[in-house]
């Protein structure tokens, strides 16, 4: 008889998912769980086992060595945090998508409110009630109609905004490493990197995607802000040091470009710092910036998708298919 797979799912996010996971692999697999919450030993107990573990990140002061890994499937995006010396050779590493239909929606939802300004005008209307209502008088507003949607970075997440976007009438343009391919959303105009800045300059709106990885970091510096148009929106939901802290405070505190809508950040909670400031600059007190807790893909039905996904690919795993979604083989 063929010895059952250990697989261990690791820390609190796969706590909800025991027992659903347990029924999806069903027979050939040997499901345990650790989380933070339960003792350290035995941690160091279960770890080693591990042919499979599902989890994000680790504390290397406290993880052991896991000498029987094969693979450890990630159930969220990124992996910037990875430390490829803390898995044994042989061992690969997937990482799960499945969230750009919550952060499309999300993008949508941060452009409409710029223009539209709903959470304000029901403030003013509570408070003064009709008040200048009076039909074709005074300033009307603007819409998202013939407006121009740059993304940068042409993968899952901008090809599901620009679906969307589309829709309301946006002119597409993208950015990025190689064009789209033939079953994906064709922009307007498409563009290698080398024409990006050109591209900020033709944009309304310029939503950045991108991962960070060492050719990233920073690709937005204080010349790229300027590039933009000064009542540019810039809209970041992929990792906030793609865009230099620093220079992106001082284009909206200096109303160098218009706006921005911002989701990924600089500063998160540690165990020793629970409640950080996102920034070390005070994004905070500016009129021209929406602020949320990288929470934009956030929904149930993303995390659904996200562990069904996980469950696929622990049984392609089973049955010596090729993995999906692989980011690092050691």
């Amino acid at each position: 008889m063929t010895k059952p797979i250990d697989l261990l799912l690791f820390g609190r996010m796969t706590a909800p998912w025991v027992d659903w996971m347990t029924a999806q692999l069903a027979d050939g697999w040997n499901v345990v769980h650790w989380s933070e919450d339960d003792a350290p030993e035995a941690l160091q107990e279960l770890a080693p086992k591990a042919e499979v573990i599902v989890g994000g990140r680790f504390d290397s002061d406290i993880f052991p060595a896991v000498p029987n890994l094969k693979l450890w499937q990630i159930p969220f995006t990124g992996f910037d945090w990875l430390d490829p010396a803390a898995f044994p050779k042989g061992c690969r590493v997937s990482n799960t998508f499945e969230h750009e239909i919550a952060i499309a929606e999300w993008v949508l939802a941060a452009m409409l409110e710029m223009e539209i300004g709903i959470a304000a005008i029901s403030a003013r209307f509570k408070e003064k009630r009709w008040e200048n209502r009076a039909p074709g008088i005074g300033d009307g507003r603007v819409e998202l109609y013939g407006k121009t949607l740059g993304i940068v970075g042409y993968g899952h997440i901008g090809r599901e905004a620009a679906r969307r976007a589309r829709a309301f009438g946006m002119r597409i343009e993208a950015a990025s490493r190689r064009p789209p391919d033939e079953d994906a959303p064709q922009p307007d105009a498409f563009t290698t990197m080398e024409g990006l800045d050109a591209m900020l300059g033709r944009s309304d709106y310029v939503l950045l995607t991108l991962p960070l990885a060492d050719e990233t970091e920073g690709l937005f510096d204080a010349g790229r802000f300027r590039a933009m148009k000064s009542d540019g929106v810039f809209i970041n939901v992929g990792r906030g040091r793609v865009a230099d802290e620093q220079a992106l405070y001082e284009a909206l505190r200096d109303k160098v470009i218009g706006g921005a809508v911002i989701d990924v950040w600089y500063q998160y909670p540690k165990p020793d710092d629970p409640d950080p400031t996102p920034s070390k600059f005070p994004f905070e007190a500016l009129d021209n910036v929406v602020m949320t807790p990288h929470m934009s893909a956030k929904t149930g039905p993303m995390r659904q998708r996200r562990w069904q996904f996980v469950a696929d690919n622990l049984q392609r795993y089973a049955r010596g298919e090729a993995l999906e979604n692989v980011c690092l083989e050691i």
